[in-house]
């Protein structure tokens, strides 16, 4: 996959986003396990820190060189992977996996509308939106959704739409290699938050595989892929194809947890996978990566 050219077929990349989504679906539902164990924090320092070895060792990003310009994209990117892994974790403590992963979408959902430009691609936005209010549980139910858990999702929403928008200025030259740069820097700050927070139970060796498990799910494989289509596709089309995810997080409930769907909510998955495919299908080929100033 990281070495995908320019010229590849438009449908490449968003293979990569779908293989990329559904790893991060399975390593949230293993590390959700191991929360009665070290706790959310503990988790996120174990899946950055073996995250980022994993991925140093496989991209060497020592010998990377950045421009000055690419510095300050490639700091917010670092930070707002950080923050997004940490902030989400602490928000599925107390929120169901769906629901949060569908707060989360509001980052890359508000990136694909302030990047669109022709009518179309607000059907495909409106489309997703729908989907996503009817997949949310706005009736008697959404009382019963921990606020404080509510609103870290959001805050990991806000940190996703920064890394989605900086990861395409700090990647642009050196590709899915970035992401070793990035995940660097975030382990740089949230592993020794998660460690300060999780305690002994962190040193537990019975946890390292768990941990190793989560590490590649859910930071190496997915990240580096998510690089791969980021520098090859329009932000647009990047944030409307993440409309994907919540339903995704859904099937992962009703396969893996026994969570069963309602008529409405098979509808809003359908309604969100239409968004995705016709975005896709409306695609220019001779579509660019657009430009978004973040200085």
């Amino acid at each position: 996959m990281p070495g995908l050219s320019r010229k590849t077929p438009v449908w490449m990349p968003v293979l990569v986003i779908l293989i990329a989504m559904l790893s991060i679906q399975s390593g949230a539902s293993l590390a959700k396990s191991l929360f009665p164990l070290i706790g959310a924090p503990g988790v996120t320092a174990l899946r950055l820190a073996l995250g980022t070895l994993i991925l140093v060792v496989i991209f060497k990003p020592w010998r990377l060189r950045f421009t000055k310009a690419q510095r300050k994209p490639l700091l917010l990117y670092g930070l707002s992977l950080g923050a997004m892994n940490y902030l989400f974790y602490l928000s599925i403590q107390t929120v169901p996996l769906g629901i949060a992963v569908a707060l989360e979408f509001t980052g890359p959902l508000a990136v694909a509308l302030f990047a669109s430009r022709r009518a179309v691609d607000f059907i495909w936005v409106a489309l997703a939106v729908l989907g996503l209010w009817f997949l949310l549980p706005l009736g008697q139910d959404v009382s019963h959704v921990d606020l404080t858990g509510a609103a870290l999702a959001l805050g990991a929403g806000a940190c996703w739409a920064v890394y989605i928008l900086s990861g395409q200025r700090a990647g642009e030259e050196h590709g899915p290699a970035t992401v070793a740069i990035g995940s660097l820097i975030a382990a740089l700050v949230f592993v020794p938050v998660g460690v300060w927070q999780a305690g002994d139970a962190l040193w537990h060796w019975s946890v390292l595989p768990l941990g190793l498990g989560v590490a590649i799910l859910s930071t190496a494989l997915p990240y580096s892929l998510e690089m791969v289509a980021l520098t090859r596709l329009p932000t647009r089309t990047f944030g409307t194809l993440m409309s994907m995810e919540p339903g995704l997080a859904a099937l992962s409930g009703m396969v893996f947890l026994g969570e069963n769907l309602t008529l409405t909510q098979w509808l809003a998955l359908l309604a969100i996978i239409t968004a995705s495919m016709g975005s896709t299908l409306t695609l220019r080929r001779e579509a660019k990566i657009e430009k978004v100033d973040i200085s």
